[in-house]
């Protein structure tokens, strides 16, 4: 069985996150500039340690993930699961594959990926192209040549959607590890654990 899940994962943080009643005005700033359902969220208490790169951090999120141009964002979140699942951060993956599931409709293309992995069949030609080329870049980024972008040409996309792309997989080698150095996944409530990423 896959250890990724649609469902809601949870996190630990490993350093003592920053409580609202004791925060420097700084923090609070920072966490006041965040969306309104992540001001909270324990992750987000764990970054704002450092409330200037909380705010960068943002920032560069909200320009990658929700630019209104270029690539649509449910193709962005299929490619942000994708990285998730390659880099094995469980939590990223189950945010990301909801993301997707919400915006394109499409559960049994994440269910597959997530059961299967990325180098499941039955998707569709743009989404098979987006899949190998996240997959690809976020294994091995060195060995990632421009040939590599013909079959997202081929599928269509526009060399606008193809820098959205690469900012978003990029994006992502970074927010994984972030999760992943700072806490653990925890699995959803009623399953045992399994290791958690």
């Amino acid at each position: 069985m896959s250890r990724f899940t649609l469902e809601e994962v949870g996190w630990e943080p490993r350093l003592p996150p920053v409580e609202t009643a004791t925060a420097t005005p700084a923090q609070l700033a920072a966490l006041e500039a965040c969306p309104p359902g992540q001001r909270h969220s324990i992750y987000f208490r764990t970054l704002v340690h450092d409330p200037a790169s909380l705010g960068e951090r943002g920032a560069l999120f909200t320009k990658v993930m929700y630019a209104p141009k270029g690539l649509p964002r449910a193709e962005r979140e299929l490619a942000t699961a994708v990285v998730s699942i390659v880099n094995g951060c469980v939590y990223c993956t189950s945010v990301h594959a909801r993301r997707f599931v919400e915006l394109s409709k499409q559960e049994a293309v994440m269910r597959a990926l997530l059961e299967h992995g990325v180098a499941v069949q039955g998707l569709d030609a743009r989404q098979r192209a987006i899949v190998d080329y996240a997959a690809s870049l976020t294994r091995d980024p060195a060995a990632t040549t421009a040939g590599e972008l013909a079959p997202l040409r081929a599928a269509g996309l526009s060399d606008l959607e193809i820098l959205d792309l690469i900012h978003a997989v990029a994006m992502f080698a970074n927010a994984n590890r972030l999760m992943q150095a700072l806490g653990r996944s925890l699995p959803p409530e009623g399953e045992d654990g399994g290791a958690p990423a």
